[in-house]
Formats: C-alpha cells, structure tokens, sequence
C-alpha cells in the first residue's frame, strides 16, 4: 500500500467539483462536455479537475477522435472502496469492544 498515493486519491475526492465528477462517472464513461453539462463549472475548469483526478489515478481516459472519454480507474475504486471496509470493519469491532466491556457498576 502506497500511504503518498492513498493520500493524494481522498485528498482528491476532498473537492466537490471533483466528487460529482466522479458520482458522474458511475453513470458510466463520458467526455469532458458531458460531464461539463451538469455542473456549474466551465469546461475548462472541469478539464482541470479530471486532470487532478487523472493524477492521483481515480480515473482513466482514451481518445475518441478529438475528444477524450474519461471513466473511472477501477483498480483505484476497489482499493479505495477497500479501505473504507477496513475502516468501517475496525469501528465496528471497537463499538463492540465498548459495547461489551464491563463498567464499573458490574
């Protein structure tokens, strides 16, 4: 596990703009324009933020004649989705562990 990559992949999704991208995403793979379209950003600005996501690996692209067709990476996804399970997984034992635990009336 790379902490740098992991880090750089939530700080990623940290933004809005680019965690609608993403949600946008899921609806399948699209162009920049497409994606453009439901926002309330320009293109260009929406161009900046696939760049990002692109940088930290979330998403992939292909050229499609003059456009590029982004979808998500999804490797990144599942290893993401991974660590929220780890996550999720640990809370959930130390809710149980303090759940259990005997308190001082017993």
């Amino acid at each position: 596990m790379d902490a740098n990559r992991d880090a750089d992949r939530w700080g990623a999704l940290a933004d809005g703009t680019r965690l609608a991208i993403v949600a946008r995403l899921s609806d399948g793979p699209q162009a920049v324009g497409q994606l453009a379209a439901g926002l309330p950003v320009s293109r260009s600005a929406v161009s900046q933020h696939l760049k990002i996501l692109k940088d930290a690996g979330l998403v992939e692209d292909v050229a499609a004649g003059t456009r590029r067709i982004y979808r998500h990476n999804p490797a990144a996804m599942a290893a993401l989705r991974d660590q929220l399970d780890t996550y999720w997984q640990r809370a959930l034992a130390g809710y149980v562990d303090a759940a259990e635990a005997p308190t001082k009336e017993e």
